[in-house]
């Protein structure tokens, strides 16, 4: 029994020590070395303080700023905890109910603006998180940021097309911008 018990004791505690401790540390080393920004969350900091993640968006509702994208998480908006969409299909009555009332505060919110409306502005994304909007969304704001901010709409195109980002590799999904970033730009014109 001890010429069986004692190799599987040596190999459980050098695959624990191999994978369970070794490992972990010199992926977390390199990720630090190669990709400090990343591994620390992508946090953006403003006077040496984190305000945020360039990977999390977070629920701005005053005119002066920019609105992402409605967040489903519950039991709060944009809650990384609890990650993940409604749900709810096209028909749903709730789904139909929440899409009625997010468009009626964006007209309420700039009632002369007649462009169409960004579909990312009113619907939730799967993960409920989505930091960046559509170009054609931020556009859909710049008014109302203008007017509240008291800047020109040139300005505020500008800080969307200075900070906007291609599609992903060319021709995946369509052009965006992040959202806190735009927000901190505004804040930093003051």
């Amino acid at each position: 029994m001890k010429s069986i018990l004692r190799p599987a004791f040596v190999l459980l505690t050098a695959l624990t020590l191999v994978c369970g401790v070794l490992y972990p540390f010199a992926i977390t080393g390199i990720g630090q070395i190669l990709f400090a920004d990343k591994v620390t969350g992508s946090l953006v900091l403003r006077d040496g303080q984190p305000v945020g993640s360039m990977l999390i968006g977070q629920a701005f509702s005053s005119s002066g700023y920019f609105w992402g994208r409605p967040s489903a998480t519950g039991p709060m908006p944009n809650n990384a905890a609890s990650s993940g969409g409604s749900n709810l299909g096209p028909t749903n009555p709730a789904q139909i109910d929440a899409l009625k009332t997010r468009i009626d505060a964006l007209r309420i919110a700039d009632p002369g603006n007649t462009a169409r409306l960004p579909v990312d502005l009113v619907t939730a994304s799967a993960s409920g998180l989505d930091p960046e909007i559509s170009l054609a969304a931020a556009y859909y704001q710049a008014g109302r940021i203008a007017r509240a901010r008291k800047l020109t709409i040139e300005e505020v195109r500008g800080m969307i097309d200075k900070r906007g980002k291609p599609q992903y590799f060319g021709f995946f999904g369509e052009p965006r911008v992040n959202v806190l970033t735009l927000n901190l730009a505004l804040d930093q014109r003051r």
